[in-house]
């Protein structure tokens, strides 16, 4: 039996249940093997418990999620220059849950840490004080965003080269993490994995009419943050006027977006569906005829791969693992000069002389969870017995 500590601040909790999904996905198929027995310690940043952050304070310190019994501890988030002190405050958090399970009899054999900002180097220090190997994870934001900071980067390089072994969800993201000092041999890449059971082309005309839509449908998804660039989606959008555009997702800037809409005189034909839960996303997916990803930033997004597995082609900035994914004209169209007529023009094309769904999804066909899960299991399999080959 495996024992294995998920560690990651990105998880689905009650009052924010589509939270990390991604992470959430991948721990429940290694949890539901038989030779594991998993837990999942996921901190929870907190500034005062008032405005958005008050709701947090309704999320148990445990419980269970999907069967998996969770740990929710809380660590405060401090203003200004304070995100330096994050790896320390959630170690803190951490270890007094570590203390815990520990006394209660289960013992990690190995820390499964599932994002490197703040998670890795917290998770790194954890392993130290308990003597437990550890993996760490990067996804993109992490590495490309915080990477920027030099006081985030040399705290990451430095977990990264204590810990026992690292993964990347891409190639193009492995590159990026040996750019800013992370070794190299120490690097597996392990890819998504997605429901292709679920994500599926479907008829697309009756997918579209049970949505209230009849003519071409847009599909774009994410949180409503600045750097998924939904302003460039939405002008894109204004440029195909027979063109129904779906953006499902929260974030702060969902009113600034609906100011936009409504500026723009595109309420009609623009809609902020909000939160989607993830078991309704797969009826979206399939019924729109492009999926559009407008995102400065990216790792390997899912919503790439979920799109293509629909059957549903994909117009999204070349960033991150973009290429690696779109790995054919069938599946969509890659746009390096990001601009709302350049993301119109090829939609336009698209729309124009749409692939079959069946040629599209083949390029989802390698992204299954079976493999995803095998890798995991592996990785976390050969840190413990000290056979895990280095890169």
């Amino acid at each position: 039996m495996l024992n294995v500590l998920t560690f990651s601040s990105l998880y689905p909790n009650a009052v924010q249940p589509n939270f990390g999904g991604f992470v959430e996905r991948q721990t429940a198929r290694l949890a539901a093997r038989g030779d594991v027995d998993l837990k999942v310690l996921a901190p929870v940043g907190m500034f005062l418990p008032v405005g958005p952050y008050a709701a947090l304070t309704r999320v148990p310190g445990q419980g269970e999620h999907n069967g998996i019994p969770v740990f929710w501890p809380r660590f405060p988030l401090l203003p200004a220059v304070g995100w330096r002190f994050n790896p320390a405050l959630a170690y803190r958090a951490g270890r007094n849950v570590l203390l815990d399970l520990i006394a209660d009899g289960f013992c990690p054999d190995v820390i499964d840490c599932e994002f490197f900002w703040p998670d890795g180097p917290a998770a790194v220090r954890l392993g130290r004080a308990f003597g437990i190997p550890v993996s760490i994870k990067a996804r993109g934001s992490d590495i490309r965003l915080w990477g920027q900071r030099p006081a985030a980067r040399k705290m990451m390089v430095d977990a990264a080269n204590a810990a026992d072994g690292l993964l990347a969800v891409s190639e193009s993201l492995k590159a990026d993490m040996v750019a800013i000092g992370m070794p190299k041999e120490k690097i597996r890449v392990h890819r998504t994995g997605i429901e292709l059971d679920r994500f599926r082309p479907v008829d697309r005309a009756a997918a579209k009419a049970s949505v209230g839509v009849s003519g071409p449908l847009l599909l774009a998804v994410g949180n409503l943050v600045a750097l998924k660039r939904f302003d460039l989606v939405i002008g894109a959008a204004e440029l195909l006027p027979d063109a129904t555009l779906f953006i499902a997702g929260e974030g702060r800037e969902r009113r600034k977006l609906e100011a936009m809409i409504a500026e723009r005189g595109l309420s009609q034909r623009v809609r902020l569906l909000g939160g989607v839960h993830h078991a309704d996303m797969p009826a979206l997916m399939a019924a729109a005829d492009v999926f559009v990803h407008a995102s400065s930033s990216e790792g390997l997004a899912n919503v790439w791969v979920e799109a293509l597995a629909s059957g549903t082609p994909v117009v999204t900035a070349n960033v991150g693992a973009a290429a690696e994914v779109v790995d054919r004209a069938e599946a969509g169209t890659l746009i390096d000069d990001a601009r709302p007529a350049v993301f119109a023009e090829a939609i336009r094309a698209m729309l124009e002389t749409p692939p079959s769904p069946e040629a599209v999804r083949a390029s989802a066909l390698r992204f299954d969870w079976k493999t995803n899960t095998d890798a995991l299991h592996a990785h976390l399999s050969g840190i413990v017995s000290g056979t895990e080959a280095q890169q």
